[in-house]
């Protein structure tokens, strides 16, 4: 979707424009943040720890999200312009580096505070896929990620708008099937979350996204459709992965349930002596 009148910018301020984008993150990451802090709260975890752990983990996101955006779409600024890397708020983040970024850095806050790290996970799922929302939405003031044109539409896909429906729907999967399942084990909802976020964004999104094809390539322009982008390539060894973390989270949940059974076994038999 290419709207032309639209403006990246949502104000000024002191001759200093505010980018939409700029806007979408910060709403994301705040919106996030409380319902971690809030939601881990209700748990019983202790809120100072969760709020150390999410200001980790959204500067490792926010590092991570700029990092790779300049790896994969300009890495020439590393030597000849680094401090063009610093200018976050002009946009250029990647959502997979920020979800690295906050993975790792909220991973070594979580162990140092000992936190249950898949719990924390799972809670970081809406805040993801609100953000998912939010920045796509931005994405079109921006007039970034534009679709293919397809000669049956006789204009271009509105890609964005299609990551916006994949957002939406990741979101609404998560307090589906929270307010269903409440008990699932930890680590379930994140890893199930990337496993229909890489699914869907390969076959759906990327397919009608104007991004560059390499190697074996497809490309269909009555119907506007491309396959064999860098994404489509990676994502195969990026579902395996989340498959294979998804399998590790359930086999450490059932072992830390067997555990719990078996010291509650064991006070009530001291408890019977």
């Amino acid at each position: 979707m290419n709207i032309p009148w639209l403006s990246p910018y949502a104000f000024h301020v002191f001759g200093f424009g505010v980018h939409w984008y700029g806007i979408a993150m910060a709403a994301s990451i705040l919106a996030g943040a409380v319902y971690i802090v809030r939601a881990g709260g209700r748990a019983g975890l202790n809120e100072d720890a969760l709020s150390d752990v999410v200001m980790w983990a959204v500067v490792g996101g926010i590092v991570g999200a700029r990092l790779i955006f300049v790896a994969t779409s300009d890495p020439g600024w590393f030597w000849h312009d680094p401090m063009q890397i610093l200018h976050v708020w002009q946009g250029g983040l990647a959502w997979d580096g920020g979800l690295l970024g906050g993975v790792l850095a909220g991973y070594v806050a979580a162990r140092r505070r000992h936190m249950p790290v898949q719990k924390l996970l799972d809670l970081s799922v809406p805040g993801l896929a609100l953000g998912y929302v939010l920045v796509r939405i931005s994405d079109i003031f921006n007039h970034d990620e534009l679709g293919r044109f397809s000669v049956l539409l006789d204009t271009r896909w509105p890609a964005q708008v299609v990551s916006v429906a994949i957002g939406a729907f990741l979101l609404w999967r998560y307090f589906a099937i929270t307010g269903r399942y409440p008990k699932l084990p930890a680590g379930y909802q994140f890893w199930t979350f990337n496993l229909w976020y890489q699914a869907l964004r390969a076959v759906v999104e990327e397919t009608v996204r104007q991004n560059p094809l390499y190697l074996w390539h497809y490309v269909n322009p009555y119907l506007g459709i491309g396959i064999g982008t860098m994404e489509q390539w990676f994502s195969p060894l990026i579902i395996l992965f989340v498959a294979w973390m998804l399998m590790v989270a359930q086999a450490l949940a059932t072992r830390q349930g067997d555990e719990m059974r078996l010291r509650r076994a064991t006070q009530r038999a001291s408890r019977t002596e």
